[in-house]
């Protein structure tokens, strides 16, 4: 693969560009003065880049994925830091937002005249539809397993004929859901922790920390119970000890606390809160080696807002 060099960088005309990315000389970016390009960042081989569009820090983009408008150019992209996005992916949308540290694998399509927004931590499956236009909203943690379908909308018969099927609503799924793969979800509101088993058909809202399975989708959880059981604050700090341990030994860069009391913003340090599964994001190079091994089955946390902690810092 050849990428551009710096002089051919700078011809480009980015609106900004960081530092050791590497753009594909066969890419396509048709708006180059709309498109911003964090640092480590990656773009492969004919890609497609059209509209305002916004990566973070140590993004990869493989080789022929879209991203583009309904009609042209997007009119605001905006993806996170540690994005993987696998070849062949198609995002034909106005606006779209994605969360630090998700994945969507190969051949995958996010399309809609709305917005979609997608969280933290997200995983989502080779050849996954995601349908924005009735508006999607994800939160974050949340697990899309592959060729998973996800509508927000109803629309082919002829309605001059008759047709009564033509409706477009929000979808909007709530934090930690888990489609387990092959899933069909209607427009529906699905709340915190559900589950749904595979080749399941989701028609009807789905209740916090229950299993769904079956064609249409029922909870099973009066027989095998929720996806989450509970766990103690102190369960939680003595296991997150142990995996930071295991992945990066002994560093004064990251700290494990039970309260965001605990958490001083001025010392430079990454706080990871198991009280509220939340961190402070210091972006080092410990803790992205810690987030990377935490993810996607040991733990996830999602970044603080500074204004979170201004009023509770030590």
């Amino acid at each position: 693969m050849n990428y551009l060099d710096q002089n051919q960088l700078k011809r480009l005309g980015l609106k900004k560009i960081g530092e050791n990315v590497k753009i594909s000389s066969m890419a396509e970016l048709l708006t180059p003065e709309q498109i911003e390009i964090g640092d480590n960042s990656i773009i492969e081989d004919y890609c497609h880049l059209n509209g305002s569009i916004t990566l973070g820090k140590d993004v990869i983009i493989q080789r022929f994925t879209k991203i583009t408008g309904v009609t042209g150019a997007a009119k605001s992209v905006l993806l996170g830091d540690n994005i993987f996005i696998g070849e062949y992916c198609q995002f034909i949308i106005n606006e779209l937002t994605i969360g630090d540290y998700s994945k969507i694998q190969h051949h995958s399509n996010i399309h809609g005249y709305k917005k979609c927004s997608i969280g933290y931590n997200a995983w989502i499956g080779q050849y996954t539809i995601i349908d924005s236009i009735g508006g999607t909203e994800i939160g974050n943690n949340v697990g899309i397993g592959a060729h998973s379908q996800l509508w927000s909308h109803i629309k082919y018969g002829d309605t001059l004929e008759g047709c009564r099927f033509n409706s477009h609503s929000p979808l909007k799924i709530g934090n930690d859901v888990w489609f387990v793969g092959h899933c069909i979800v209607s427009p529906v509101n699905i709340e915190d922790k559900a589950m749904v088993l595979v080749g399941s058909t989701v028609t009807k809202n789905l209740s916090k920390n229950q299993i769904y399975a079956g064609s249409p989708a029922l909870s099973i959880s009066d027989k095998i119970g929720g996806q989450f059981a509970n766990v103690s604050t102190d369960e939680k700090f003595l296991k997150l000890q142990k995996y930071l341990e295991e992945s990066i030994g002994d560093t004064d860069k990251i700290r494990i606390v039970k309260s965001k009391h605990e958490i001083d913003i001025n010392k430079g340090i990454t706080y990871f809160n198991v009280a509220d599964r939340k961190y402070l994001k210091q972006y080092t190079e410990e803790e992205i080696r810690f987030m990377k091994f935490l993810l996607p089955e040991k733990a996830k946390f999602i970044p603080y807002e500074l204004t979170e902690l201004k009023n509770d810092s030590i």
